[in-house]
């Protein structure tokens, strides 16, 4: 089962590996979940949901809290929250990770091609890039998979996108994902597999694979899978994890419908307030005044924004807004120490915050003045 010669979507190739047989979109299935975590804003309810339930956690090796939102926390609320995730985690035998945003440290070091991914996050499709079923769920359905090491799910539909071409200097996956939920909307998606196929995919690095699949939810969608290619491979590589790798591709016969975008067509994109699908190109509104500037999050705080974020700022000695600059991960802070390009954000002004979500949850490290 599963192999990528079988008929099917990205999600249904997955899906039946999984459920041992051949599904397809609209079926209900109950399958295992090679991965189950939450963070620090949904742990306390989900171990709250584990404890009611009564039975304890089936598959500690399979479980992980993450303590990224509020990290180190801000007050006492959210210490006490930080020690009961802590306490129930060592009590279980279950991983806790403080050194960066959940779904980066995800994909740093767990997802695979082929997984089931539960998360209490709903940016937990970022791990689909690299071929892998991640969709968040609310703490309840997370308390019953570390329970039970399972997840029911309905087999989402697909809106399959197909790529070609190149992206042009100055446009990265974040500009086309944001044109795509410009154009189907924040409700466009409902339920359903945002897949990517055709020769455009190659040129589609892995970093900005991670913001468009991350993104997928913001078009209201179950989840978002690339296929899992030479360039999955290559990043498993890099992670030490070459050995996870295992190709998954579409058959494209599977899509029926689908949008073809040429990606040399993509221009630089903003969402303004205060809907992610309200969407201009850059350019229509490149007059207005902004107050702070933030790198970071599990959308663009990997190396690959920051690099491209120094190529700008190494162009003028001073910068004319407050900037704040979060990675998303303890790897990638050590490799913006180790290539010295932390310096050329330190010399502009720069705030660095520990890794994590910092400003994005809006509770701390960095929240806006009125008007801002």
């Amino acid at each position: 089962m599963g192999s990528s010669k079988k008929m099917g979507t990205l999600a249904e190739k997955i899906i039946s590996r999984k459920a041992k047989k051949i599904v397809q979109a609209g079926e209900i299935v109950i399958v295992p979940v090679d991965w189950a975590f939450c963070q620090d804003g949904t742990g306390p309810l989900t171990i709250d949901g584990i404890l009611e339930i009564g039975r304890g956690v089936k598959k500690p090796e399979n479980c992980i809290f993450f303590i990224d939102h509020a990290v180190p926390p801000p007050r006492k609320e959210l210490a006490n929250a930080h020690k009961k995730i802590r306490d129930f985690a060592e009590k279980f035998s279950i991983k806790v990770f403080m050194q960066g945003v959940c779904h980066q440290l995800m994909i740093e070091k767990f997802s695979s091609p082929y997984d089931i991914i539960a998360g209490a996050d709903s940016h937990t499709p970022t791990s689909g890039a690299l071929g892998a079923f991640a969709s968040g769920f609310g703490s309840t359905d997370v308390a019953s998979a570390f329970v039970t090491g399972s997840i029911w799910l309905k087999v989402p539909e697909v809106i399959a996108f197909k790529l070609k071409g190149k992206l042009n200097a100055r446009v990265s996956g974040k500009d086309l994902i944001l044109k795509i939920i410009g154009d189907i909307g924040s409700d466009g998606a409902i339920y359903k597999s945002l897949e990517f196929f055709g020769e455009g995919v190659k040129n589609i690095s892995m970093d900005e694979r991670f913001t468009i699949s991350n993104m997928s939810i913001e078009a209201g969608a179950k989840t978002g899978i690339f296929p899992a290619d030479e360039i999955t491979e290559k990043y498993l590589k890099e992670m030490g994890r070459e050995n996870d790798f295992e190709e998954l591709l579409p058959d494209e016969s599977a899509y029926k419908n689908f949008t073809e975008i040429d990606l040399s067509e993509i221009k630089p994109q903003v969402a303004f307030p205060h809907e992610v699908s309200n969407v201009y190109e850059v350019e229509k509104i490149e007059k207005t005044p902004i107050d702070v500037v933030f790198i970071g999050t599990c959308t663009n705080g990997r190396f690959f924004d920051f690099l491209k974020a120094g190529e700008i700022l190494k162009k003028s000695e001073r910068i004319k807004t407050r900037l704040i600059i979060g990675p998303a991960s303890k790897d990638i802070l050590h490799k913006l120490i180790s290539t010295k390009l932390i310096d050329v954000f330190l010399r502009r002004g720069a705030i660095l915050i520990p890794p994590g979500c910092g400003p994005c949850c809006g509770v701390h490290e960095g929240i806006l003045a009125d008007g801002e």
